[in-house]
């Protein structure tokens, strides 16, 4: 792969939980989008706070303005997504990270969402068994009667079966729930257990450009089935320390996949995630990261903001959801840099 420096089965209690999730209303982003309470509402605290955030986003755009971004380094050159006359065959990024809450799903979702936008096809694949990737497109788990578990473990059932169209226009999903966690167990007896996935997507690889693989967080069988089926790797990273350490054991797994099973497996980059521009640990976080890994980690940044958790309840992607919002635009960048690499 070129740089873009080149041209280049639940309780019943659970299930009833689930289903008021449904239920849940929140603000459409017109609520949002451009009310400004007026001067007579803002406290004299209130002002002052606004007046700091605009001096504080002034600067941060002046340096945008210069060509230096949250890495510290300047922006590099992403060409325009050329246009596509046909579509395959996929490319499969896994997005992988042992480590928790460092944002995998999120970034899958919306990056799916937005190489979309760029006129590509791409298939979401929920691997992990809480099903959170299902969820944050709108379906729940525990309604499936087919998901990705019975593709892998059921030779009778075809992958066409079961992915679903999801709200998205170009963006189709291979469903997960809970019944996952069984086959890590199943597939330790069955020959090449680590070639199942790829063996699953292969008839449906020249129906897409893009196939991403949202893992579970541990590097268990299940993992090194997505990194043995992935042309490239995305490491979301949380810009905290705990998160940082936790990266040396994954590049580990990374490398003995590619010398046993997957010599093709590159890593595609490392996405910086919830990062906090206000504060010093997640600046020293970045500048570590950006050492440690130079060139691969991605221009794109990816904030921290209410605007995340809201599209999980919404069931849609940030750029349908808020589309002219921060988080929407980054995920348009990073769309961008993908298809570059």
């Amino acid at each position: 792969m070129s740089t873009p420096n080149e041209p280049a089965k639940p309780s019943a209690s659970a299930g009833s939980a689930a289903a008021s999730l449904s239920q849940v209303t929140i603000a459409t982003p017109a609520e949002h989008d451009g009310d400004e309470p007026s001067e007579d509402t803002i406290s004299s605290r209130g002002r002052k706070a606004k007046r700091a955030k605009e001096a504080k986003d002034a600067k941060q755009q002046e340096r945008d303005n210069d060509g230096i971004g949250p890495t510290g380094r300047p922006y590099r050159e992403i060409p325009d997504p050329p246009p596509l006359d046909r579509h395959g065959p996929a490319l499969v990024m896994a997005m992988c990270n042992q480590k928790g809450g460092v944002g995998k799903t999120t970034s899958t979702i919306n990056l799916g969402a937005a190489l979309a936008e760029c006129g590509r096809r791409v298939l979401l694949v929920d691997f992990d068994p809480q099903g959170a990737l299902s969820v944050g497109l709108g379906i729940q788990p525990h309604e499936l009667d087919q998901t990705v578990y019975n593709v892998i473990m059921e030779r009778s059932v075809s992958i066409t079966d079961v992915i679903r169209k999801t709200r998205v226009d170009g963006v189709d999903l291979l469903p997960s729930n809970i019944d996952l966690s069984a086959a890590e167990v199943q597939l330790v007896a069955e020959v090449g257990r680590e070639h199942t996935l790829l063996r699953v997507l292969r008839p449906v690889m020249n129906d897409y450009d893009y196939v991403l693989v949202d893992c579970q967080p541990s590097l268990g069988l299940l993992t090194v089935n997505a990194l043995t089926a992935a042309d490239g790797v995305i490491i979301p990273l949380e810009c905290e320390f705990f998160s940082l350490r936790g990266v040396a054991l994954l590049i580990d797994t990374i490398e003995k996949v590619q010398e046993r099973l997957n010599p093709k497996l590159d890593i595609t980059g490392i996405l910086a995630t919830m990062y906090d521009p206000r504060t010093l640990h997640s600046k020293e976080v970045m500048a570590r990261v950006v050492e440690a890994f130079g060139d691969t980690v991605f221009d794109t940044v990816i904030n921290r903001t209410v605007r995340f958790p809201e599209t999980t309840v919404a069931g849609e992607p940030i750029t349908t959801w808020a589309p002219k919002s921060a988080g929407a635009a980054a995920y348009r960048a990073l769309a961008r840099e993908v298809i570059a690499r």
